[in-house]
């Protein structure tokens, strides 16, 4: 991280920071951070030597299916999100502290290490075995997912019960994934078009995150995080679970192994922050995938995106989604 502290930032209350989940990922990204920045370039050193792979080069080079491999994606995207928010504090284009943090899915590893809860080398290193035990369990256990488009949670609820599907995550106002079996997802996925939704998205995935089929990994990730100390966060830290925030840090790890296995409850901890006075999301990492569900869940909220060296201006260059 920069050698600005965030906690001696002066707080934004309107402001919260936002870190984006797996399916961000591209080859080059981080790139010309790591080549404009000492700082970007040491977040990606760190990860490098934690890790005891070059995923820089990874990152920057790739080949894509090297990168894609989710033992990959997932330190990948945190490791850039970080040194995109490290190198937004030390250039100024990042002048001040939020008022929470919260990351989706994947992200919440990104958002735990920005609040301070978790050192950036053990974040990496949980991320990549959180990878490694997710893949794990998609070969023991196949699944698949979908986006259902145009249903609120109490119409597809049922549909899924019904059909042995689970909710994956509830990103925005009528747009769910949903994940369980290659045939549980069919048969919900044509149950919802018949209950109305205007369109549904068979998603190319390795298996059915957030559902019931992870218990495996969600098992193997508790025996991980035994091994890890948590520290009071410098911001509340919205749960993807629960959608509220969470400032005692014993509450973590239980956290981390449940989202493995419960739905990212992502519309719900955007309202939530609005709620408590946000009105601005910074969105650091590759993509701007938590800008355009912000878009979809409320066209009030300011929203941006600073992933690239380009993204590095003036703090005030936030713009409405």
């Amino acid at each position: 991280m920069p050698d600005t502290p965030i906690q001696d930032l002066p707080l934004d209350p309107t402001v919260a920071w936002v870190f984006p989940g797996q399916g961000a990922q591209h080859v080059g990204m981080g790139a010309d951070l790591a080549d404009q920045s000492a700082t970007a370039r040491a977040v990606f050193t760190a990860a490098d030597q934690a890790l005891g792979i070059s995923l820089s080069q990874i990152c920057f080079e790739g080949p894509e299916d090297e990168l894609t491999r989710t033992v990959n994606t997932q330190p990948a995207i945190v490791t850039h999100s970080v040194a995109a928010l490290a190198t937004a504090i030390e250039t100024g284009a990042i002048t001040s502290r939020p008022a929470f943090v919260a990351g989706h899915s994947l992200g919440e590893y990104a958002a735990l290490v920005a609040a301070g809860a978790v050192g950036f080398d053990d974040g990496v290193r949980l991320v990549r075995e959180r990878g490694r035990l997710m893949q794990e369990a998609c070969d023991a256990e196949p699944g698949t997912m979908a986006a259902i488009l145009g249903l609120d949670p109490a119409a597809l609820q049922p549909i899924c019960d019904e059909h042995d599907a689970s909710i994956c995550n509830i990103n925005a106002p009528g747009n769910i994934t949903i994940g369980g079996t290659l045939a549980a997802v069919e048969a919900a996925s044509a149950a919802a078009s018949e209950a109305g939704a205007t369109r549904v998205v068979p998603l190319t995935v390795s298996g059915a995150f957030h559902t019931p089929l992870m218990a495996g990994a969600a098992q193997g990730l508790r025996g991980a995080l035994q091994g890890v100390s948590f520290a009071e966060p410098r911001m509340p830290v919205i749960s993807n679970v629960s959608a509220t925030p969470i400032t005692d840090p014993s509450r973590f790890a239980a956290e981390l192994v449940d989202q493995v296995t419960m739905p990212v409850l992502w519309a719900d901890s955007v309202a939530a922050m609005q709620a408590a006075g946000v009105t601005t999301l910074i969105e650091f990492g590759p993509g701007r995938v938590l800008g355009g569900l912000a878009r979809r869940i409320d066209r009030s909220l300011e929203t941006r995106n600073i992933g690239t060296a380009e993204d590095l201006a003036p703090e005030d260059g936030a713009s409405e989604a």
